[in-house]
C-alpha cells in the first residue's frame, strides 16, 4: 500500500511534495493512506508508530485506539509493533456508492498525555462490477421523416465502479441504420446516444433490432448489452414539454411511503394519439428507481420508500414525456429532502477502565466519542454525568470527552459506581441516549485492624484444665480481600519476668486465647500482655490492644496455723497466773490461709477442753481469754483443741492443741504440780483425747513440712550465693502462705512478728522473735507478766 501523495513524477517533485506531506502531517495531524477494496481482513496498511514518530512500543504505553467517523471499526491497531492493519474487507460500492474518491476518515487517540491525531483511508476502486442495463430490452420510436444525423438518447448503464474502471463507451452491433456515441451528461455520467445515418423508411423494415452494449476501463474490461427495438412511426412532429422545467420540491425525511412528492404536468400541440401524453422516469439510477414512482397517466410522483437525510440529502430526478407518435420531452425535478430530528446521539467508548484504585485522583476512567447523524440544531449534542458523582467530564478533542474521577474515591464509602452518561440533541423534540459505565474501587491497605474493644479483661479459675479456651479477642478491617485478613499475636509482655509463652497461646486465625497450664491463684493472680492484630496489606498494617487475665481463687487451701507450730518435738505451754482475772488473754492462735476472700475468712472455735467454762476463744481473732477467776479446785495443767476454718465452699480446716499451765507466779514456773485425785472416767477421756490429738498432729506435721520442704527449696534457689549459718530473709513481701491476704487473716497490728529461716538449719525451723508491737493487755500483772511474755517469745520451735 503506498500514501495517496506518493505519486510518480521525475525524483525532484517527487521529493517536494514528499516533504510538504511531511510538513502537512506533522502540522495538522492528519495522515493520509490508501488500501485496495476487497483486500483480505487482517491486511498491512501502514506502519503507524513510525509515520507518527513514535516507537513501536510507546503505542501500547500510551493505549493508542483507531476509532473510524462511522462509529464502525474497520481498523486494527497492533499495539506492540505499531501496524494498522484492515479488521475487515472493505467494499467501496458499499461504503461510498458512486462518490470518488472513497475516503474513510478515522482517529488516532493516545493518553498519557492525551493526544489526536487525524487520519484518512483511500479505498482504491478495483473493477470487480460489469456494467448492467435496467431493462433487458429498450423500446424505441422514431418517425420514418426522421433525417440523418437525428440523435437518439438512450438509457445508460450503472456501472458501481469508478474512474477507469467505471463506464467508458457504448458499442452497438454493425447496422446501415445508426450507429452510437457515447455522452456525459450534467451529472458527469456516460450514456449512449444512436445517431441516425441514413434515411428510414418504414414500408421497407418498420422495425430494427439492435445490441447495445457497455464497455467499462477495467483490465480485463467487463461490458454489459441490451436489446434495442427500434419501431418506426408514422410522422409525429410536435414532441410533449413539460410546463415547469425544472421542478423543485421540499419533502420531510419523516414522510412515509406512498406519499405524494408532486405531480409534473406536459403538453403536446398534436391532436389524438399523437397528442396522449404518458409520463415516466428517464435515465434514472436504481437508487431514484427504488425510492421514486410516477404515474404514467396523471404524472403524479410518489414515495417508494423512507428518505434518509444523512445519506442523501437532494435528488435530481429526471422525466419525460412521450407522446402517441413516440416522440418525449425531458424535464427534471429536484427534490430537497428536509431534516427532521429522528436520529438519536450516538456514544463510542474508546478507552474504559472498569476499575479504579481508591485514594487516586485525577484518574482517567473512560475515554469516548458522541456524534449525531442530524444536521443543524438536531446535530448538537450536550453531554453530562449526574452531579452528585466524584466524576467530571472533559471536552478534549472535536467530540471526544474524557471521564475522570473529581477526587480521591473512598472504597470503605462506597465501592462501586454506576455512572450514566446521558447524550441529549437540541432538536425537537429532544432525543436523548444514555450508557451506564460501572465502576469498581478496587481496595488499597488504607485501614489497620480495629479491636472491637479499648481493652480486654477475662476471668479465669486457678486449677483449670491445660488448652482451656478462656476468651476471644476480635478485631474488625474495614478493607476487603486480603486487606481485611486479620491474623492475631500475642506480643512480649512488659513485665520481663512473666513467661507468656508458658501461659496463654493464640490462635492466629480467629484469636481465641487458651490457658497452656493451670493456673495458680497464689503464685499470679493477675497478668496482661499486648496481643496485636495484623492484616495481609501491603505494607501490612497493624493494631494493639491489651488482654488482662484475672485469676479466680478456689478453696484449695486450708488454714495454715502459725502460732503454735504444731509440728514442734515439744508442746507449745502457755503460763497462765492463777490470780488472772475474766477475759485474760491466754494466748492468740495466728492463723492464715493462702486462698482470698471468703475462702480466706478464718472463724475459730474451741472444739475440747479440761475445763470447759474455764475458757473460750474469739471466733474471728483467735484469741484465748479465760472466762471466769480460777478457784483452787481447777486443775494446775489444762489442754484445749481449737478449730480453725476458712469459709469457703466446700469448707477447709485445721486443729490446733493448747497446753495451759497455771501457776502462782512467773517466778517459780517449775515448781512441783498438787497431787490430783485422777477420775478413772476422766482417764479415758484423757486417752482418747490423747489418740486425736496425736492423729491431728501426725497429719499437721506432715503438712506442715511439706509446706516447709517447698518453701525452703525455693528461698534455697533465690539465696544459693549467701553463706551458710546466715538467716535469710526473702526479699519484698514474704511468700503468700505465711503473710495476711489483704488484710482478711488473723494477724493484727499488735501481733506481728519477725520471721527468719536459718541458711543452716537441717531441719527448716522457725524462729518466732520478740513481736514487733507488743500489745499486753493485762498491766497489772507487773514484771512477772513482762518476764513471761519475754519467755513465752523467746521459745524456738523445731
Amino acid at each position: 500500500m503506498e500514501k495517496l501523495e506518493r505519486i510518480h513524477p521525475n525524483r525532484q517533485v517527487m521529493a517536494f511534495i514528499f516533504m510538504m506531506v511531511l510538513v502537512q502531517v506533522r502540522s495538522e495531524a492528519t495522515i493520509r493512506y490508501s488500501v485496495l477494496e476487497e483486500t483480505e481482513s487482517g491486511s498491512f496498511v501502514a506502519h503507524l508508530a513510525k509515520d507518527l514518530g513514535l516507537g513501536s512500543g510507546e503505542l501500547a504505553v500510551r493505549s493508542a485506539r483507531v476509532v473510524s467517523d462511522d462509529f464502525k471499526q474497520r481498523l486494527l491497531l497492533d499495539p506492540e509493533t505499531g501496524d494498522l492493519l484492515l479488521r475487515e474487507k472493505l467494499d467501496r460500492e458499499e461504503l461510498c456508492g458512486s462518490v470518488d474518491p472513497c475516503v474513510l476518515h478515522f482517529q488516532v487517540s493516545l493518553e498519557k498525555p492525551v493526544q489526536y491525531f487525524q487520519g484518512e483511508l483511500l479505498i482504491q476502486d478495483i473493477n470487480d462490477h460489469s456494467p448492467e442495463f435496467s431493462d433487458r430490452e429498450m423500446l424505441l420510436e422514431i418517425l420514418e421523416n426522421s433525417q440523418p444525423g437525428t440523435l437518439l438518447p438512450l438509457n445508460l448503464a450503472q456501472d458501481l465502479d469508478v474512474g477507469s474502471n467505471g463506464l467508458q463507451q457504448y458499442t452497438v452491433s454493425p447496422n446501415s441504420h445508426f450507429h452510437v456515441l457515447t455522452q456525459n451528461n450534467s451529472e458527469g455520467k456516460k450514456y449512449p446516444e444512436l445517431v441516425q445515418d441514413r434515411v428510414l423508411d418504414r414500408e421497407e423494415q418498420e422495425e430494427l433490432s439492435l445490441t447495445l452494449t457497455a464497455v467499462d476501463g477495467g483490465s480485463p474490461p467487463r461490458s454489459g448489452t441490451t436489446m434495442v427495438r427500434i419501431l418506426i412511426l408514422d410522422i409525429n412532429d410536435n414532441a410533449p414539454e413539460f410546463v415547469n422545467t425544472p421542478y423543485e420540491v421540499q419533502v420531510l425525511e419523516s414522510s412515509p411511503p406512498d406519499s405524494p412528492v408532486l405531480t409534473v404536468s406536459a403538453r403536446d400541440a398534436d391532436a389524438g394519439n399523437f397528442g396522449r401524453v404518458s409520463y415516466g422516469l428517464f435515465q434514472a439510477s436504481d437508487e431514484i428507481q427504488q425510492t421514486f414512482s410516477i404515474n404514467e397517466i396523471t404524472g403524479e410522483i410518489r414515495l417508494k420508500r423512507e428518505l434518509d437525510f444523512e445519506k442523501i440529502k437532494t435528488y435530481h430526478v429526471k422525466i419525460k414525456a412521450t407522446d402517441g407518435g413516440g416522440l418525449s420531452g425531458k424535464g427534471t425535478v429536484v427534490i430537497e429532502v428536509v431534516d427532521v430530528n429522528d436520529n438519536a446521539p450516538e456514544l463510542t467508548i474508546s478507552s474504559l477502565t472498569s476499575s479504579v484504585p481508591e485514594n487516586a485522583p485525577e484518574t482517567i476512567i473512560s475515554i469516548f466519542r458522541v456524534g449525531d447523524r442530524d444536521s443543524g440544531e438536531n446535530g448538537k449534542v450536550v453531554c453530562s454525568i449526574p452531579e452528585e458523582l466524584p466524576f467530571i467530564l472533559k471536552s478534549t478533542f472535536k467530540n471526544f470527552y474524557t471521564l475522570v474521577t473529581e477526587s480521591p474515591l473512598d472504597r470503605e464509602n462506597r465501592a462501586e459506581y454506576n455512572i450514566t452518561i446521558t447524550v441529549s440533541d437540541m432538536g425537537s423534540p429532544r432525543l436523548t441516549t444514555q450508557h451506564t459505565i460501572t465502576v469498581q474501587v478496587s481496595d488499597i491497605n488504607d485501614n489497620a485492624p480495629a479491636f472491637t474493644q479499648s481493652s480486654y479483661t477475662l476471668s479465669v479459675r486457678e486449677n483449670n484444665s491445660p488448652a482451656l479456651h478462656i476468651g476471644t479477642i476480635r478485631a474488625t478491617d474495614s478493607d476487603s480481600g486480603s486487606n481485611a485478613h486479620i491474623t492475631y499475636s500475642l506480643l512480649p509482655p512488659h513485665d520481663p519476668q512473666l513467661a507468656l509463652a508458658s501461659l496463654i497461646s493464640i490462635n492466629r486465625d480467629n484469636g481465641q486465647l487458651f490457658a497452656l497450664r493451670a493456673l495458680d491463684y497464689e503464685a499470679l493472680k493477675a497478668f496482661e500482655f499486648p496481643v496485636a492484630a495484623i492484616d495481609q496489606g501491603s505494607p501490612a498494617l497493624s493494631s494493639q490492644v491489651v488482654v488482662r487475665v484475672l485469676v479466680l481463687d478456689d478453696n484449695d487451701n486450708a488454714p495454715f496455723v502459725l502460732y503454735p507450730l504444731q509440728n514442734a518435738s515439744a508442746p507449745c505451754t502457755e503460763l497462765l497466773p492463777r490470780a488472772a482475772e475474766p477475759g485474760y488473754l491466754v494466748t492468740k492462735v495466728v492463723a492464715v490461709d493462702r486462698d482470698s476472700g471468703q475462702n480466706a475468712w478464718l472463724s475459730f472455735q474451741l472444739l475440747k477442753a479440761t475445763e470447759p467454762g474455764l475458757f473460750s476463744v474469739w471466733a474471728h481473732n483467735g484469741e484465748v481469754r479465760t472466762t471466769r477467776l480460777l478457784s483452787e479446785r481447777d486443775a494446775p495443767k489444762h489442754r484445749l483443741l481449737l478449730l480453725v476454718r476458712d469459709n469457703g465452699d466446700p469448707q477447709r480446716s485445721a486443729s490446733v492443741t493448747l497446753h495451759v499451765l497455771v501457776v502462782d507466779g512467773f517466778s517459780q514456773p517449775y515448781l512441783p504440780l498438787p497431787e490430783v485425785a485422777r477420775d478413772p472416767a476422766q482417764d479415758d477421756e484423757d486417752v482418747l483425747t490423747l489418740y486425736l490429738v496425736i492423729a491431728l498432729a501426725s497429719v499437721s506435721s506432715l503438712f506442715l513440712l511439706s509446706v516447709l520442704l517447698f518453701v525452703g527449696v525455693r528461698l534455697c534457689r533465690r539465696t544459693r550465693a549467701a553463706p551458710l549459718g546466715v538467716c535469710s530473709v526473702p526479699e519484698g513481701h514474704v511468700p503468700g502462705h505465711l503473710v495476711d491476704i489483704n488484710g482478711s487473716g488473723t494477724l493484727s497490728q499488735s501481733y506481728q512478728y519477725d520471721l527468719c529461716l536459718t541458711g543452716n538449719s537441717g531441719t527448716g525451723e522457725f524462729k518466732f522473735l520478740k513481736p514487733m508491737i507488743p500489745n499486753l493487755l493485762v498491766q497489772d500483772a507487773g514484771g512477772e507478766l513482762e518476764e513471761n511474755l519475754h519467755f513465752r517469745d523467746s521459745f524456738v520451735f523445731s
